[in-house]
């Protein structure tokens, strides 16, 4: 799969299309066509300057497609790939007017992206060897969710649900209007049976263990722990005995990632995948230019 096929063409075309008008201002790269000639065409190499790993590189190329003039944006990895500081990922040949004007629309896309993939890969390497799973929640820049999800899963990491419309996901305020945790999750299955064409997770959220004893009564299909100290993570663990999934989530960082892998839970959400992840550090660099026609 690819980026233009997770997030869909049309959502690239048209956010490439936005950026790069935003940045264009109905006038162009005024800076570009004071100071290179129309017939300047040359090559450029996109080199990282961190280590990390590669997402959205369809992003880049639709970029360089939309370019007026038009460029080649041409990569030597794919996404998922690990790449290293001062590694040349890509080279963009054309107009050189082309190649300028579609830089930082590009490298914005692509950074971000790159970003929130190395974010996942290095949450990852925190659990490896645990059994948990590190996943994304909702909290994606919007118009960008499909985008970012499509990151995570390029760093390794998976994916929750997508919105509010493909699993059920009871939290406190759910709770507080249904009248309890067991009344929610019987509310919940009975909306699921009359309604639904096809199976829905029910994941529902509980902030004390007696809440999870509730849950487990009602065998819903995850648990999620929400801001469950680690002590009493390991008590959750030890009643649910393995009888439903559970997730940990709330306040958890890279850095307590593998202590609460440790406790036992299933998963791990994350918010910081996506709200949170540095963009990953890009540079474009002219090599070469020609008077009229590139050389090949």
């Amino acid at each position: 799969m690819s980026l233009a096929e997770a997030a869909g063409p049309e959502w690239l075309r048209r956010h490439v299309k936005e950026a790069l008008a935003e940045d264009l201002g109905g006038r162009g790269d005024i800076t570009s066509l004071a100071t290179i000639g129309e017939r300047v065409h040359g090559r450029a190499e996109l080199i990282v300057k961190g280590d990390g790993v590669i997402a959205g590189i369809d992003w880049a190329i639709e970029t360089g497609r939309r370019a007026d003039p038009p460029v080649d944006w041409e990569f030597s990895v794919r996404d998922g790939d690990p790449v290293t500081a001062g590694q040349v990922v890509a080279r963009v040949t054309g107009s050189v007017r082309g190649i300028l004007l579609s830089e930082r629309t590009a490298l914005n896309g692509l950074g971000r992206l790159s970003g929130i993939a190395t974010f996942a890969r290095r949450a990852m390497e925190r659990v490896r060897g645990t059994g948990a799973v590190v996943i994304d929640t909702r909290k994606t820049t919007p118009g960008w969710r499909l985008a970012e999800k499509w990151a995570v899963h390029c760093g390794g990491a998976e994916n929750h649900r997508v919105g509010l419309y493909d699993e059920m996901l009871i939290k406190e305020n759910h709770i507080e209007a249904a009248g309890g945790v067991a009344e929610a999750i019987r509310a919940a299955r009975e909306w699921v049976r009359a309604n639904a064409r096809e199976a829905v997770p029910i994941e529902v959220e509980v902030e004390t263990l007696d809440q999870l004893s509730e849950a487990l009564t009602e065998r819903p299909d995850r648990i999620l722990l929400d801001n469950f100290p680690l002590d009493r993570m390991l008590e959750a663990v030890a009643i649910n005995d393995g009888r439903c999934v559970l997730e940990a989530s709330g306040g958890i960082t890279l850095d307590t990632l593998a202590d609460v892998a440790g406790t036992g839970v299933d998963r791990i959400s994350l918010g910081a995948l996506t709200h949170s992840a540095k963009p990953l550090d890009l540079s474009l660099r002219m090599r070469k230019t020609y008077q009229g026609a590139l050389k090949k």
